[in-house]
């Protein structure tokens, strides 16, 4: 297993989105802040989210001022910091605000990547859901940056 992370609301979208959420069960402890849950629940929570095993946490997300992030994001790395876990987001500034802060991050491809470590998925079935997040779900992602990503299951 591997230690507690904290979630903002992409990777819990965007894995739902590629049937991918019960890579999650690969942390000890997830942690959700409940800033994090409601801006989830606004857009619907995604199938597999209430099967999923997690803790609501209270953030205080005015300790991590940026304009750039919304509420959800600066709660997830104002955990992270005061946990030490590691940040789950698959957005660039917040992930650049959470490195800032000497916080270990990693997105959606990266969660699979750790499925696939874990044993849990076979290399081609996680260079998949990686080609999956790009084409099947609401993320952003680069064609370079999911290459990247399977890239880094054969160097595993």
């Amino acid at each position: 297993m591997t230690p507690a992370a904290v979630s903002d609301a992409g990777p819990l979208i965007h894995l739902a989105e590629s049937g991918s959420l019960e890579l999650l069960s690969t942390f000890d402890t997830l942690l959700v802040p409940e800033t994090v849950y409601e801006e989830v629940d606004a857009g619907g929570v995604p199938d597999g989210v209430v099967d999923l095993s997690y803790e609501l946490v209270e953030a205080d997300e005015s300790r991590v001022g940026t304009e750039e992030l919304d509420a959800g994001e600066c709660a997830a790395i104002a955990v992270a910091i005061e946990r030490g876990v590691v940040l789950l987001t698959d957005d660039l500034a917040a992930r650049e605000t959470a490195s800032d802060a000497g916080v270990e991050v990693r997105g959606s491809i990266g969660v699979i990547a750790l499925g696939y470590g874990r044993g849990l998925l076979d290399r081609d079935e996680a260079a998949s859901r990686m080609r999956a997040l790009q084409r099947e779900t609401s993320l952003f992602v680069t064609e370079a940056v999911v290459e990247r990503g399977i890239q880094m299951l054969d160097e595993q």
